[in-house]
């Protein structure tokens, strides 16, 4: 348990990023759903503009720290490869 003021301020400051964090995290997964009903609506035009915005949400997660920059890096190339193969077929 927190016991001086110091660590009772670390405690709240954790529980705000915590919650900012969530909201960042949950966005990313809206925005990478919407690509993948994209993909499987079959809608090519559709899961282009999807991809650019899911990549972009993506990065940024990276920049605030949410997400680890290989994990974004990965995510992003699976998405990428997931089109081309798309536009491909």
């Amino acid at each position: 348990m927190a016991n001086n003021p110091g660590a009772k301020k670390a405690i709240r400051k954790i529980a705000a990023r915590t919650e900012v964090n969530k909201s960042r995290r949950t966005r990313v997964r809206t925005f990478l759903k919407k690509f993948q009903e994209a993909v499987a609506g079959g809608d090519a035009e559709a899961a282009k503009g999807a991809f650019v915005t899911a990549q972009s949400e993506l990065m940024r997660a990276v920049s605030k720290g949410v997400v680890h920059k290989n994990t974004g890096s990965r995510k992003v190339s699976r998405l990428a490869a997931q089109l081309k193969k798309m536009s491909a077929a």
